[in-house]
């Protein structure tokens, strides 16, 4: 009889939205059911309960700041007096606590390392702590991009045969839903009959200034300004609704929304720069980010030419269904293998 390999795994950022709370939650989901890991995992969040349905869930309710502290910088208490023995510990990107297990950590981007002036200075410095525990301690570092990968040989002295390149997904609700519930949710939030859908988000990353007057000519929708952020149910419904997705972004560790839109049938416009390439492929359009000009008339030949946005939304399907969280979970389930000899 084969024995289980024990794995821990911090979900604390469930309690927050965005792409690394997307990550963890799929991830985990796809992780519960595979045979031969027993999965155990470390909740911690003040102003938010667990709410999923994972098994073998320890919460504590205290806030992020203080398991930072005691795990980062005092460094007294091990995870296994959280969680008991473990074969192999995931830590999340926020903390990198003393365990004897093998330990893995995942890097969604190096924004704070890279480009702190888009970072608060606590911030900012809580990932350099946490940078130089895990190029002391860890044993292999899972990226979520080839560009990712590169960031973090330039930023870290983490050597390369450490760092493993697993790739996101689109979950499996981003896809094409009936025009019924689409024009249903476009009255409740009083959207436009055709707009350009931009992403919005903290700092100067998401490329804002520039996506207002690049789509001067077009009705435009912000999310998280425009409209609120909307949960996972809602969501694919505002790519549903979208003529298309304008994500000029300026650096991004992977660029979740270029495959969640693509998902839903919505073609793409996004930077030629980062990751950006890597995930959507041939299946978008291209612009450099600086270029005012050329997010403008990208965005004009998406929205005017028919034959060009049928052949990107065919391109976007398919490129979205290249990426999936069952193959997440699977490749990061042989990473924990590894570790331990099996």
């Amino acid at each position: 009889m084969s024995t289980k390999t024990i794995v821990g795994i911090d979900i604390s950022q469930l309690a927050h939205k965005g792409g690394v709370g997307v990550y963890t939650q799929n991830l985990t989901q796809e992780l519960s059911k595979i045979p031969d890991l027993e999965m155990v995992y470390f909740y911690s969040s003040l102003r938010k309960a667990y709410q999923g349905n994972l098994k073998n869930v320890k919460k504590y309710p205290f806030p992020p700041t203080l398991f930072e502290m005691l795990f980062n910088k005092w460094r007294n208490v091990s995870i296994e007096k959280f969680l008991g023995v473990l074969d192999v510990f995931h830590s999340s990107d926020w903390t990198q606590p003393p365990t004897k297990a093998k330990k893995v950590t995942t890097y969604h981007d190096v924004v704070p390392l890279k480009y702190p002036h888009w970072s608060h200075p606590k911030i900012v410095a809580v990932h350099k702590r946490r940078l130089n525990l895990v190029e002391q301690e860890i044993d292999l570092v899972i990226a979520v991009s080839e560009s990712t990968k590169r960031d973090l040989l330039e930023v870290s002295r983490i050597p390369k045969e450490k760092i493993v390149v697993i790739y996101e997904a689109a979950g499996g609700n981003f896809k094409l839903k009936p025009e019924e519930e689409v024009e249903e949710f476009k009255k409740k939030y009083k959207l436009p009959k055709d707009f350009v859908l931009a992403i919005g988000g903290i700092g100067e990353r998401r490329n804002l200034t520039r996506v207002k007057e690049a789509c001067s000519d077009y009705k435009l929708v912000i999310a998280g300004v425009d409209i609120p952020w909307l949960s996972f149910e809602e969501l694919p419904l505002l790519y549903n609704s979208a003529k298309v997705l304008l994500y000029p972004s300026l650096y991004e560790g992977f660029g979740l929304p270029i495959l969640e839109a693509m998902g839903c049938g919505t073609p793409v416009i996004t930077s030629n720069i980062s990751s950006m390439p890597e995930v959507g492929g041939e299946a978008a359009l291209y612009v450099d980010p600086n270029n005012i000009e050329d997010i403008r008339k990208k965005i004009k030949m998406m929205m005017d030419d028919t034959d060009l946005r049928e052949e990107m939304i065919k391109k976007g399907v398919t490129q979205a269904q290249k990426f999936s969280w069952q193959k997440c979970a699977e490749e990061t389930a042989r990473v924990y293998r590894r570790l331990i000899g099996n």
